[in-house]
């Protein structure tokens, strides 16, 4: 029996890097999967039709998880399309990183929006359907940014520090209704974006962590799974570090 079999995640963020990660992992542990992407559509369709040949249910939503309204409509949208709503990832963010002497209150307020208050928008909207079910997994992504801060992300750094405190607040809520909600702190994951990077400087990020590399997408993603699905029943309110040992 597959992990997530019968089970309906909704993981926002997921056109590409770990979100799609996630998405795939979840789908071939029997997953029904509805995702959302904002502006890469092409990536967006693609990872649908690829979602959808693994013998799941699959659907992408173009949706901005930061806006309450869109949010909301969102999670009864996915309800009344799969019929449930079991496993909620929140992965959707951004960075606009500066020296807090050069940021600007825009910058500022954007990231607190994106990262932030669409952990609010979703979460609030999922957990009634999930009350109702009596059972529930939200993980919510945050960074090891978030547990120790970093020079030129203090935007960034507020935002996900604040999605440990709200997870955490949301397992003592909704612990009693059977909602387990937990975070994950990813720390030099290896995608896309890193890889146009220079690369003696990500190799000095490599040698710095103790597993002597990167992180994959997928090395987040069986994190995710391992909340998601009933193996981990018994835990709720948690930070998990797939960092390679970088904060250790």
């Amino acid at each position: 029996m597959k992990l997530l079999h019968n089970k309906t995640a909704l993981v926002t963020g997921a056109s590409k890097g770990i979100g799609r990660s996630i998405a795939i992992r979840f789908a071939e542990q029997g997953a029904n999967v509805a995702f959302t992407y904002l502006s890469s559509v092409e990536q967006g369709q693609a990872l649908e039709a690829e979602l959808q040949s693994k013998d799941v249910r699959a659907k992408g939503y173009r949706s901005d998880a930061s806006d309450f309204a869109q949010a909301d409509k969102l999670v009864a949208d996915v309800v009344t399309e799969f019929g449930s709503l079991d496993i909620l990832v929140n992965n959707a963010g951004i960075t606009m990183d500066n020296l807090l002497l050069r940021m600007t209150e825009e910058a500022w307020d954007k990231i607190m929006q994106v990262n932030l208050k669409s952990c609010f928008n979703t979460v609030k909207a999922a957990c009634k359907p999930m009350m109702k079910q009596k059972a529930g997994s939200i993980i919510n992504m945050t960074s090891v940014v978030g547990l120790k801060g970093n020079a030129g992300q203090s935007n960034y750094a507020a935002s996900k520090a604040g999605i440990i405190g709200f997870t955490k607040s949301i397992a003592l809520e909704l612990g009693s209704r059977g909602i387990r909600s937990n975070a994950i702190a990813p720390g030099f994951i290896e995608t896309e974006m890193t890889g146009k990077l220079d690369e003696k400087t990500v190799q000095s990020w490599r040698d710095a962590i103790p597993l002597k590399r990167g992180g994959k997408p997928e090395d987040v993603a069986d994190a995710c799974l391992f909340l998601a699905s009933d193996m981990s029943l018994y835990i709720t309110g948690q930070v998990i570090q797939v960092d390679g040992g970088m904060l250790t």
